[in-house]
């Protein structure tokens, strides 16, 4: 295993954010993604760097979730606004009630007698966050938002190669505890499956069924890279609920970064609603820490490391996908099935991924090509694109 390294990376999307606050025109800047991807540490590094004032707060703190709380910080950011503007930063903007409506009055206030205040917020769930926007902030934001990590931040940051990306995915406050599996793993667990469930999920969603919900995460992450119908879920979850419901509780998870459900490709927009979901974890760790396996186990478990690698690649175009780069889908005909469909437009390319040196014939690949003249279609892994060289390019590189 390499020696682990933690410089003061910033990922790219700093000079994006930079770039925003430093303009003389004034939007909302909400930073959002999943938990533990460097939200708040990349905010830091960036407002350091502006010769401003600036005023950080959060509201994870169960006891400062009341509307007040956000007029209290606004007001003492007005009162540090100099010549050259404030920018007030709000951490887990989400978890304040009615929060929206509460910064689209302040804002408003702000831009009717000229102060140059400039507001950052940041949250853990996308979905709930594009909420509150849609409904109070119209015009008035711009979002950033930030994916998990990718092998080439995590070697970048860490430096990882293929073999640890892959068991121990693109979290990087838990890549410090690699050389410790165990320890790591309980971190996974503790510190970001349940946190995420318990604090994103239940405490700001209506779910009727908690418990039914975190089965379907596991089932999720142990069935990462297959297709299963929802009723086939609610077959293996043991549970007499219906298919709307386990629907709408795979989009909570998705929305909080965790799990994916990748709809079929087809021309139809009807089919591909009505389409049985490919499962897809949006980080390989969370299927490594579930399966309870170390590192040397994974190394003797061909099959386990080949969906492995199939999720790591579906996760990188999944995470390209939540940013908007791309729409992704998996394609299947009676017993053909090519691994993953990335759309841009009319740019369509298509993705199969082989784990293995063997030289097995793709005859989804084939049919699909016929039926459906990609622009290009790629191997990945194989005698095709080395996995970590398709890893560590962004998925714009392999569209365009």
């Amino acid at each position: 295993m390499s020696n682990l390294i933690n410089p003061p990376y910033e990922r790219p999307y700093g000079a994006e954010l930079a770039r925003r606050l430093a303009e003389p025109r004034r939007f909302i800047q909400i930073v959002a993604g999943p938990r533990q991807v460097g939200k708040t540490t990349l905010v830091q590094q960036v407002t350091r760097k502006l010769d401003v004032p600036v005023r950080y707060a959060s509201a994870d703190d169960p006891a400062l979730r009341e509307s007040e709380w956000i007029a209290h910080q606004w007001d003492a950011a007005r009162l540090q606004n100099g010549p050259g503007g404030c920018i007030l930063v709000l951490d887990e903007v989400q978890k304040v009630a009615n929060w929206s409506e509460f910064v689209k009055k302040l804002w408003d206030e702000d831009t009717r007698s000229g102060h140059q205040l400039k507001v950052v917020l940041l949250g853990s769930a996308p979905l709930l966050i594009r909420k509150g926007l849609a409904e109070s902030l119209a015009g008035r934001f711009e979002i950033l938002h930030l994916p998990h990590w990718s092998l080439a931040e995590m070697h970048a940051g860490f430096g990882f190669d293929l073999e640890e990306y892959l068991y121990f995915g693109g979290y990087p406050g838990a890549a410090p505890l690699a050389s410790d599996p165990e320890r790591w793993r309980r971190y996974i667990l503790d510190s970001l499956i349940e946190t995420t469930i318990a604090r994103d999920i239940l405490l700001l969603s209506r779910v009727d069924k908690p418990a039914l919900l975190r089965r379907l995460f596991q089932l999720g992450c142990q069935y990462s890279g297959q297709v299963l119908s929802y009723n086939k879920m609610l077959g293996q979850l043991h549970d007499a609920g219906n298919t709307t419901t386990l629907a709408h509780y795979l989009n909570l998870l998705d929305a909080a970064g965790m799990l994916k459900g990748l709809p079929k490709y087809s021309g139809q927009v009807v089919r591909r609603r009505a389409s049985s979901p490919k499962l897809q974890v949006m980080n390989t760790a969370l299927m490594v820490a579930l399966s309870g396996l170390d590192p040397d186990e994974l190394h003797g478990d061909p099959e386990f490391r080949g969906r492995l690698v199939e999720s790591a690649v579906g996760a990188h175009l999944a995470n390209a996908a939540s940013r908007g780069t791309c729409e992704v889908f998996y394609w299947r005909e009676r017993n053909r099935e090519v691994d993953f469909i990335a759309r841009k437009g009319k740019k369509v390319v298509a993705v199969e991924v082989k784990s293995s040196r063997r030289h097995d014939a793709l005859p989804g690949m084939q049919a699909f090509v016929a039926k459906h003249q990609p622009t290009r279609r790629l191997l990945v892994g194989a005698d095709g694109i080395p996995v970590d060289e398709f890893l560590s390019r962004p998925v714009a590189h392999w569209i365009e």
